[in-house]
């Protein structure tokens, strides 16, 4: 664990080997079925993503949350996760805080069917520039 002052840095960029593309997260909590809003999701990826949030949960924590991805594809699933990583909140920092996550049980289909919306999400982008 590291102390306030340091921040437990995310992987390299170019060691990521999917696109990424922005969401907002819902936790799931199981004891009673409720949804609340968690988080801004700043991108996802078929094996995990990041959530900014001023109160990032602990490194090896696991818990489960509700993606809703939007058209075209309309799907909402949840799955198990862990907190890979941390930033906390500095007023000295530019970066962002919140946490990464690690996807745990997500099934191949829900994988495909997220570099497919990422795919679209990064078509559009480019069609924008143009």
């Amino acid at each position: 664990m590291t102390s306030d002052s340091q921040e437990t840095a995310p992987p390299p960029a170019d060691k990521r080997q999917g696109l990424r593309c922005a969401l907002l997260i819902k936790k799931v909590r199981l004891e009673d079925e409720r949804r609340v809003f968690f988080g801004y999701g700043t991108n996802i990826s078929r094996s995990g993503l990041f959530i900014s949030s001023v109160n990032p949960t602990a490194i090896g924590s696991q818990f489960t949350i509700e993606i809703s991805i939007p058209s075209p594809l309309d799907v909402t699933f949840t799955c198990c996760c862990e907190t890979v990583w941390q930033r906390k909140y500095s007023a000295k920092s530019t970066r962002e805080p919140g946490m990464g996550l690690r996807f745990i049980d997500l099934d191949d289909e829900i994988k495909a069917q997220i570099d497919t919306w990422i795919h679209n999400q990064a078509e559009k982008e480019e069609s924008k520039i143009e």
